[in-house]
């Protein structure tokens, strides 16, 4: 009996150290500059406190060029769209700048904020990087609405939005209560890397986009939704919440593409030709 004790809490032990330093999703910068060089493309990496937090980013293409900036889901890092800051042709029309949200990758990793806590970390950041060409965000999952918070809080910061699967609709969050107990008894250390972090902000997410609603016909900017047809993570019925609430957007227009949530990888081809689209 003491020895089954003994094994059970030598694994319990083992699963607490491996889970913290596991499942991080993020890469050293010497790492990712290695990576990039490897291709023969530099890689600006930096980060930039504002109100003494973090944010870490990347960034390829020249300073002169219109401006792409990525902005990832949950959990994730600035590297979940390094195919595209490696893309040739993007970099010929663009400069790609990809972010580490705060809570993720090198962005005070592990310490979760709501939506509006990370806008005012990430928009003074982003102001200061614009030029004087086209700003254009672009967010995946709670990256897509990572930006419309973005857009309300800093409305002269872009030229655009493109939401790729982004949950935007409260009504299609899942009350997912089993979030809480993690999130609120020591359970919570048994979850692994990035996915404490990120379970914290799920909570906050229906809250968030609650409070965002009512403010989205503000937004008079074009905006872009790119989804998967057969999302089940995030369902179809986020776009048509989308075209319904963004009454004042100049343009709205839809993407549909085959597959799921993971379409940033799984359709690469064809999300890349919607971004080279100068008015995407």
């Amino acid at each position: 009996m003491k020895k089954s004790l003994l094994l059970i809490l030598l694994v319990l032990g083992g699963w607490l150290i491996l889970a913290q330093s596991c499942f991080t999703f993020r890469t050293a910068d010497s790492k990712a500059i290695s990576s990039f060089q490897k291709d023969g493309i530099p890689l600006k990496t930096a980060t930039i406190n504002e109100e003494g937090f973090p944010l870490h980013y990347v960034q390829t293409g020249n300073d002169s060029l219109p401006t792409l900036v990525f902005i990832h889901g949950t959990p994730g890092s600035w590297n979940a769209f390094d195919r595209y800051l490696k893309d040739s042709t993007l970099r010929a029309h663009y400069r790609l700048i990809s972010i580490d949200r705060p809570g993720f990758g090198y962005s005070n990793f592990g310490k979760a904020l709501n939506l509006p806590d990370q806008s005012r970390i990430i928009g003074p950041v982003l102001e200061s990087l614009k030029n004087k060409e086209a700003f254009w965000l672009v967010g995946h999952s709670l990256g897509g609405p990572m930006i419309l918070q973005l857009a309300l809080d800093y409305p002269q910061l872009a030229t655009g939005l493109v939401i790729i699967s982004g949950s935007i609709d409260p009504a299609a969050e899942k009350p997912e209560r089993w979030r809480y107990v993690m999130d609120k008894t020591p359970l919570k250390l048994f979850l692994p890397g990035a996915f404490r972090p990120s379970n914290t902000e799920l909570i906050y997410l229906k809250k968030d986009l609650k409070q965002m609603e009512p403010a989205l016909s503000a937004i008079n900017l074009p905006v872009y939704f790119i989804h998967g047809r057969t999302d089940s993570w995030v369902p179809p019925v986020n776009v048509e919440f989308g075209l319904k609430k963004l009454i004042n957007a100049p343009k709205l227009d839809t993407l549909w593409l085959d597959g799921g949530h993971f379409i940033p990888w799984t359709e690469f081809q064809p999300i890349r030709k919607k971004l080279l689209e100068r008015k995407p």
